[in-house]
């Protein structure tokens, strides 16, 4: 409850369906972040935190913005603390970390426009390697 309370109420991506086991419970909450991508929540899994950043695994969620200072005044509004503050990485663009109520670590990046990041799929793009 405490997760899609802040997925949905603070970071403000809807509830799309819920699937349900045999027994009628929830085993699995989507939520809306674009009409391609979605975050699962599991409401029923194993442990109370995610794993620390030396751990071997997923490392964290990264959402690119379009207006890192717009969305931060949008988090701060929902009384939500950084984990990280903004700062412009090694890469290049501007980043905050936030951390959901299990310990999810959540990068927010507005990239800048000659990103290392944009220059590769822009070479992928030359190269044919993606459409």
């Amino acid at each position: 409850d405490r997760s899609l309370d802040y997925y949905i109420n603070k970071l403000g991506f809807p509830e799309m369906m819920r699937l349900h086991k045999d027994d009628g419970t929830v085993w699995l909450v989507y939520l809306r972040i674009t009409d391609t991508q979605f975050l699962e929540v599991f409401p029923g899994a194993e442990g109370d935190r995610a794993p620390g950043w030396d751990a071997n695994g997923l490392n964290h969620l990264c959402l690119t913005v379009d207006n890192i200072d717009r969305v931060l005044a949008l988090i701060a509004a929902q009384g939500l603390q950084l984990l990280l503050p903004l700062k412009t990485a090694i890469d290049g663009n501007r980043q905050a970390w936030l951390e959901d109520p299990d310990g999810n670590r959540i990068e927010l990046m507005e990239m800048a426009a000659d990103s290392l990041q944009y220059n590769a799929v822009r070479r992928l793009h030359a190269d044919g390697a993606i459409k």
